[in-house]
């Protein structure tokens, strides 16, 4: 009997495939059953070897020694992960495993971390691929009706194979360069340093907003209110006031406008991390998170899409969950909705995968066992695709214009005529336990040209507001549209990085240290401005990372050439080096942390600081020097703390509770004298108290 094999990326999705074909038999790490067998990796199985594994000398960091360009390029496993790629190998090569099905998910990264595997275990058996983007049972049904060779999908794996090189080459190059320049380890990304250098700018526009005070005169007669443009001074404003109080305004002009507001479109990843940030402070990554888990419990469909439309063969389904919908979702009782299906389905605007919609399966069960995040995510979802098929939300504006002691006033209003798409909204939000912002409606009075009014009148006063901090929602904004203005408008893909990864990139700033969270806010810190300060513009422009981004996709699409992308990453890289030889003396200590002086020392008379491991003389000529695990503290169990070294440089000696005695086995308190011989070491001894 001969078997498929069906490799899945992760042991959940394999499970729900396994379940789907009838490979019902649990084996270790595998399932069998049907003819199948299916089995998982775990994300990444095989990765890029680190620099050491091609040469010894790349073990520590030299300038000499750069750039490091693999040739060929050499694969690791993890030790962690030895095992279950043991199990890949094994069955890969099995007799009975005549053909092999790559069921990773189905974007640029799964196929790279399929093809990788394969590879690695030297496999040459004709392989399918599994194309789905949601796990009920149907799709993958469906999927596997309709496997298609994986070699239509060797642009895509070219895409994501220059990708991990240019970010490996990038990375590694970039980030000894100038972690060797400036003695720190200065992390340095393809995508992640562009993203810095954003918020680093918009930090210094903050910085530098100088707030200007401004005025305004409003002129009000029962419920009717109007205001004039921003006046400079105090002075011109209090005398308009004077003027117009209990003067005469008269009605110079009405404009009156019809005006409609499409429905939203549907949610791809990153307008779902945008809206999940603003609503309910999710991070992009959280978002994400509890999206991939609702994908692998088969309720919501893949979510690592920049598609918000859906493909034209899906409008049944589309209306069966819209109708669905309404009798499931509390906020939705009584809506009175006639879907318009036809406006959200446009096979020419999905790529890889369809918009993020609701599975039937969740139809079914509804929320259900779901935390209250997930619950939060599947209600945003579902909202927005009742949203996007319903009618378009109309309203009539009304600008009207006054004459008042020779002064132009304005005031405006707006009523609602059809509320459309935006009572489901409305209705979601209210629904919320959310910081969501009421619109508020000003009507207007009935008003026409040449009618007069008595007015008072009164003076307010307002400042210029500064650039907002970024926000996850806006910086993801500011990502997807980074460099856009400088593309070519038929170019697929602009911005920085790509939905999946955006994510990532986030986290990866805050755990460097280059970026901290102040509530919903990112905002550099000081590390990460300087590093923004001292790369060159190569590494940090939005635009020019936004054209790799670009040129990527084109490789996925066939269109360019994969040699060439890595040709010109490498004259990038090489370029870089030469560049950046040296740097300034004065420059060299940008990264270094303020030191904390604990004394002076006894025997040159300089500054002591505290470092890692010890309390050291700042002469580099004396040799004194305290080590924090010094046997004497040691062996009587106490730590050697800053306030304990302060005390001894500056009396000799210091008060010390709970000292431990071998002899005893009990603590005691002691006075602990430093007893300098004034050699290599320093020593202690205890005056023993009581």
């Amino acid at each position: 009997m001969s078997f498929q094999l069906v490799i899945a990326e992760k042991p959940s999705v394999a499970r729900s495939i396994a379940a789907v074909i009838g490979a019902t038999e649990k084996q270790n790490g595998y399932w069998q059953g049907g003819g199948y067998l299916v089995s998982w990796c775990i994300g990444h199985l095989v990765s890029f070897a680190e620099a050491g594994q091609y040469d010894e000398k790349y073990c520590k960091w030299k300038y000499e020694d750069l750039p490091i360009l693999p040739q060929p390029w050499q694969f690791i496993v993890p030790d962690e992960k030895k095992q279950q790629f043991e199990v890949l190998r094994a069955l890969l090569n099995r007799p009975d495993v005549d053909s092999v099905t790559a069921a990773t998910d189905a974007g640029r990264e799964g196929e790279l971390i399929f093809r990788f595997v394969y590879q690695m275990a030297g496999c040459t058996k004709p392989v399918k691929r599994l194309w789905v983007s949601s796990m009920e049972d149907a799709a993958i049904r469906e999927g596997f009706a309709n496997l298609r060779p994986d070699s239509d999908y060797d642009a895509l794996y070219q895409s994501a194979l220059c990708r991990a090189k240019a970010d490996w080459l990038v990375g590694i190059n970039a980030t000894r360069l100038f972690s060797v320049l400036y003695h720190k380890t200065l992390t340095v990304g393809r995508v992640q340093t562009p993203t810095l250098k954003m918020l680093v700018d918009r930090d210094a526009k903050i910085l530098r907003f100088q707030k200007e005070k401004y005025y305004t005169v409003g002129i009000h007669s029962g419920s009717l209110k109007a205001d004039s443009g921003c006046i400079a001074d105090a002075e011109t404003a209090n005398s308009l006031k004077e003027k117009c109080t209990s003067a005469v305004a008269v009605c110079t002009s009405v404009k009156r406008e019809k005006k409609t507001e499409q429905p939203p479109k549907l949610y791809d990843l990153t307008t779902l991390q945008r809206e999940a940030n603003r609503l309910f402070g999710f991070t992009a990554k959280q978002t994400l998170d509890y999206a991939q888990q609702l994908y692998e419990k088969k309720l919501l469909t893949y979510p690592r899409t920049d598609s918000q439309y859906l493909t034209e063969d899906m409008g049944q389904t589309a209306q069966h969950l819209v109708s669905d919908l309404l009798g499931l979702l509390p906020f939705a009782q009584g809506l009175g909705l006639t879907p318009e299906v036809g406006r959200i389905l446009n096979s020419k605007k999905v790529s890889d995968h369809h918009a993020i919609i609701p599975t039937s399966e969740f139809v079914k069960q509804g929320f259900t066992g779901l935390a209250e995040s997930e619950s939060k995510l599947m209600n945003l979802v579902c909202s927005k695709l009742l949203c996007a098929v319903a009618a378009p939300h109309e309203y009539e504006t009304v600008t009207a214009v006054f004459s008042c002691a020779g002064n132009e006033f304005t005031a405006k209003g707006k009523t609602v005529l059809v509320p459309g798409w935006k009572e489901i909204d409305q209705r979601f939000r209210s629904n919320l336990k959310a910081d969501t912002e009421e619109e508020v409606l000003n009507t207007l009075p009935e008003l026409a040209e040449g009618q007069s009014f008595s007015v008072m009148a009164n003076v307010s006063e307002h400042f210029t507001s500064p650039p907002k901090a970024y926000t996850e929602d806006t910086l993801l904004s500011a990502m997807e549209r980074a460099g856009a203005e400088d593309m070519p408008e038929e170019a697929e893909r602009k911005g920085l990085g790509t939905p999946a990864t955006r994510a990532a990139i986030l986290e990866k700033l805050v755990q460097m240290g280059f970026v901290q969270r102040k509530g919903k806010q990112l905002v550099p810190t000081k590390d990460g401005i300087n590093l923004a300060v001292v790369l060159p513009e190569s590494l940090t422009s939005p635009a020019l990372t936004a054209e790799w981004e670009n040129r990527l996709t084109e490789i996925a699409k066939g269109s360019a050439d994969p040699d060439e992308f890595m040709a010109e990453i490498e004259a990038q890289v090489r370029q870089l080096v030469k560049t950046y030889s040296c740097i300034s003396a004065d420059k060299q200590n940008l990264f270094q942390s303020e030191r904390v002086i604990i004394g002076k020392c006894p025997r040159c008379g300089e500054n002591v600081y505290e470092g890692k491991k010890n309390f050291y003389c700042g002469n580099r000529s004396c040799q004194f020097v305290m080590w924090k695990n010094d046997r004497f503290f040691e062996q009587r169990k106490k730590a050697f703390t800053p306030k304990i070294a302060a005390a001894l440089l500056k009396n000799g000696k210091a008060k010390v509770k709970g000292l431990y005695s071998e002899k005893t086995g009990k603590t005691y308190d002691a006075t602990v004298l430093l007893a300098d011989t004034g050699g290599k070491y320093v020593n202690y001894r205890v005056e023993r108290k009581g």
